[in-house]
């Protein structure tokens, strides 16, 4: 099964904060399966359901170094983070040819509806951590970019226009 296209920045849907996801049903299972498709083929630890177009709260999460352990969360919120930060190198296929060392709380408790439709909290921590944060930015209407100064967020997307 083929995933649909990334949007592409600055297409408005990645500035729209997505919509919340009401049960677990076979429509949503399959727009998960769809998302791990996308992100296994980036490849990547992490994706939004807006990152494909899809308006919903959906995201799943896989820093595994094994892979196959995906985390699927709608309406994933985060309940607690950190004070000690972490710094990644963060991307996004919706932006390609760019990154930036982003700071962000190296653990969180995240509450959100599982596969099973029910409300679960979890800890992350690590790279687990970075990539739901990163999601729930998306969710948001954010993008990773959003964490930098305006100086360097410019010089991003300037540099990043040269790939598109």
């Amino acid at each position: 099964m083929a995933h649909r296209p990334f949007v592409m920045w600055p297409d408005k849907r990645l500035r729209t904060p997505a919509e919340p996801v009401e049960a677990i049903t076979d429509e949503i299972r399959a727009i998960w399966a769809e998302m791990i498709e996308a992100m296994e083929a980036m490849p990547g630890v992490g994706l939004a359901a807006v990152q494909l177009g899809i308006p919903l709260r959906l995201a799943v999460v896989d820093a595994s170094t094994s892979r196959g352990k995906v985390v699927r969360m709608a309406n994933p919120e985060v309940l607690h983070a950190s004070v000690e930060p972490r710094i990644h190198e963060e991307a996004s296929p919706n932006l390609p040819g760019v990154s930036a060392k982003i700071s962000r709380p190296r653990a969180v408790t995240v509450r959100f509806l599982n596969e099973n439709n029910e409300i679960e909290d979890r800890d992350f921590v690590s790279l687990w951590a970075t990539s739901v944060q990163h999601q729930i930015d998306h969710l948001n209407g954010r993008m990773y970019f959003d964490n930098l100064s305006k100086v360097k967020r410019d010089m991003l997307v300037k540099k990043a226009r040269k790939f598109s």
